[in-house]
């Protein structure tokens, strides 16, 4: 889809799932989405360590892997003796009741009893991460790792270590490590809270087709949960599988039919798929079935920007005004509104619509700066400049603030306002560069006698587009700076290009005179004069 000044996201939402509760000592990393593509839920907050009813079973001691560093060979495990089993159920009571400091110290004597069993280094680990202590809970858990490499918990929790410590591709490979072996063997609960881990970070990475593997089997733990389903389908199309995530897009709206956000996603889907005109049938059709103004709203917003990407202008402001009726108080639906009608051509019209949006925004500054450029072409330019300083004091994003500091340049420039309208445009220039603020700073310059300033600005907008109206200026410039060769080599190629360009005689007149060849200026000029410029006809007297 096109963007705009007033951009459009995608709309694709990967609503995080809240934490499942867990079947053993698990914690939970929470859920951080980083896809500027993705709109996400807040993150759910740390759920407390639960604790289980009854000691596990201990798992039975396995050899460390050879070659491996970090851990040093251990004696067989001897099983717990009753007194142990009682001591470790003692130890995860104080745990799961928050009493830490006892709950480290029965766990440490465990260890310290029987270091081969892998339940204490489990417990000591859950306990030491609830009190922050990381490298030491690290410690404890690649201690149980090596203990008992078929368990998925202590991959897990490293992966919460380093999520915490914000070694986020070492998560992920953790996450994954400990879905794998947690599939099958952990209950639906905690398997899904590892996959939830998973996906978090496989997000986080952009992995989206990883992340559709992920979400495929969140789904098969629970077919009938219909978020769930709707991210995989978004996932899907994220990672380039817009056909494929139909199927699942459909059983969303078959479950949910006033589901705006699948609504959109199905029509973001259609176009890419090359098929706008589906995706406005669809948009269509959702709008009959949603239960507020609101939503509807949302949906014709999203019509007027498929219908402008295929030159649709018309239907575009038509559904935009739709938009607006259906939800008056949709500020963005306004401001789009106003954006679609300086393309058609209203600019009366996009002033009524952007003054609508700055009312129910005042503090968006983007929407200011909106207004601020349509009065200026409108010719209203004293309000135009009084808009975009508006605008400047809302700190704006760096693409508005520099079109409120070109907006408010060029005002200042109508205005005879010469060095603030320098100010303005090169702070707008430094910021965002373009042919058109470059273009306006050098006439500022100009206006103020700077000519040096003014061609350097000059060559700048000639270098970004050089376009005839860039040139001729640039000449100008060169020739009140005395640099007559530079300044007739750009005329020369003007009346080329333009033979009936009246203006660009007379200046190449100008650059000849200065250069003590009479006989070729006074031809210039009198080229100038018969194509009706009246200062050529004063230059040849």
């Amino acid at each position: 889809m096109t963007q705009c000044n007033l951009k459009v996201l995608l709309g694709l939402l990967l609503a995080a799932a809240p934490a499942a509760s867990a079947q053993t000592l698990l914690d939970t990393s929470a859920a951080i989405a980083v896809q500027n593509t993705l709109q996400q839920t807040a993150a759910p907050s740390m759920p407390a360590v639960p604790t289980p009813s009854t000691a596990p079973t201990p798992a039975p001691a396995q050899a460390p892997a050879s070659g491996d560093p970090s851990t040093a060979p251990t004696p067989p495990a001897t099983p717990l003796t009753p007194a142990q089993q009682a001591q470790l159920a003692q130890a995860q009571a104080a745990l799961g009741a928050g009493q830490l400091t006892q709950a480290r110290a029965l766990f440490e004597e465990l260890i310290a009893q029987n270091y081969a069993q892998p339940e204490p280094h489990f417990g000591l680990g859950l306990t030491l991460l609830a009190q922050g202590k990381l490298k030491e809970a690290a410690f404890e858990f690649t201690q149980l790792r090596a203990l008992a490499p078929d368990r998925y918990e202590a991959p897990y929790n490293l992966g919460v270590i380093a999520t915490r410590e914000g070694r986020f591709s070492d998560a992920l490979r953790l996450y994954g490590e400990a879905a794998t072996l947690a599939q099958g063997k952990a209950g639906v609960a905690t398997e899904r809270q590892v996959l939830e881990a998973l996906a978090t970070e496989q997000t986080r990475a952009g992995d989206f087709a990883g992340l559709s593997s992920t979400l495929a089997r969140i789904v098969a733990l629970d077919p009938n949960d219909t978020d769930a389903l709707f991210r995989l389908a978004q996932a899907r199309t994220l990672a380039g599988q817009g056909a494929a995530a139909l199927p699942q897009v459909y059983t969303v709206l078959q479950r949910q039919p006033a589901r705006v956000d699948a609504a959109l996603l199905l029509a973001d889907i259609y176009v890419s798929q090359g098929l706008p005109d589906r995706a406005v049938r669809e948009l269509d059709a959702a709008a009959g079935r949603v239960l507020n103004g609101g939503d509807r709203s949302v949906l014709l917003l999203r019509k007027a920007n498929i219908l402008a990407a295929t030159g649709d202008t018309r239907g575009a402001v038509l559904a935009a005004q739709d938009a607006v009726r259906e939800d008056s108080r949709f500020a963005a639906a306004f401001a789009r509104l106003g954006e679609l009608l300086v393309l058609h051509g209203d600019r009366p019209g996009a002033l009524a619509a952007y003054a609508q949006a700055v009312k129910l925004a005042p503090q968006n500054a983007a929407y200011l700066t909106a207004q601020a450029a349509v009065r200026l072409a409108l010719g209203q330019t004293a309000q135009a400049g009084k808009d975009a300083a508006q605008a400047l004091k809302l700190k704006p994003d760096p693409a508005t603030l520099a079109r409120a500091q070109f907006v408010q340049g060029v005002a200042a420039y109508r205005q005879g306002q010469y060095a603030q309208a320098r100010a303005a445009l090169r702070s707008s220039a430094a910021t965002a560069p373009s042919a058109e603020t470059s273009l306006w700073l050098g006439l500022s310059a100009y206006a103020l006698k700077d000519y040096a300033g003014a061609a350097s600005a000059l060559s700048e907008s000639v270098r970004l587009n050089p376009t005839p109206t860039a040139r001729q200026n640039l000449a100008s410039a060169l020739l009140a700076a005395a640099r007559y060769p530079e300044a007739e080599a750009i005329l020369r190629g003007l009346v080329d290009e333009n033979p009936k360009n009246s203006e660009a005689w007379y200046l190449l007149g100008l650059a000849q005179r200065a250069q003590a060849r009479e006989t070729e200026a006074r031809q210039s000029f009198k080229t100038a004069a018969n194509l009706g410029n009246t200062r050529a006809k004063g230059a040849l007297k």
